[in-house]
């Protein structure tokens, strides 16, 4: 599946296993990842806590490809968000990052390729998130969901991050 193919809206979506074969390369899911994903395609919240190495990822990434829109992916480190764009690329997903070491231009052509529908995932910092103009330019894009990677680091960013974030999705 290439990045354009990953990042088309179409009326026939494509099945969770189908993109985990095709897209992932795998043949069968982790224990508890195709509850967790089919609870996500259906539009469900839901907190997943897995071990290590334990396919969270796929959690929301497969869900990611099958649903329309773009997925924000919230993640604290900006190594952490190259490896998984680097690697979700390299397997042909439509993913970005968004973070402080970017070129105005660079950002600008993500922005626009966001609101194109070109990208279907975008890894930014909570920083980035709580950002007056970033919650601006979410408003003009096909949001199809949230995901906060490693979760467990909310505690650190503090009660801003944690109150602000339900304001920043409705």
């Amino acid at each position: 599946m290439t990045a354009v193919l990953a990042a088309e809206q179409s009326e026939s979506l494509p099945s969770s296993q189908s993109v985990l074969e095709s897209v992932f390369g795998y043949q069968e899911f982790r224990p508890g990842q195709q509850e967790v994903i089919d609870s996500a395609i259906a539009g469900n919240d839901g907190l997943v806590i897995m071990p290590t190495g334990g396919g969270k990822s796929l959690c929301y990434q497969i869900p990611a490809l099958v649903r329309p829109g773009v997925t924000l992916v919230i993640s604290p480190l900006i190594s952490l968000m190259k490896d998984q764009v680097d690697q979700l690329k390299a397997d042909g997903v439509a993913a970005e990052c968004i973070n402080s070491t970017q070129s105005r231009e660079a950002l600008i052509d993500i922005y626009r390729r966001m609101n194109s529908g070109q990208i279907k995932l975008v890894y930014v910092s909570p920083e980035r998130v709580l950002m007056h103009d970033f919650i601006e330019r979410l408003e003009h894009i096909e949001l199809s969901m949230i995901a906060v990677d490693e979760a467990h680091c909310i505690s650190q960013w503090g009660t801003t991050f944690a109150l602000s974030m339900p304001h920043s999705v409705d």
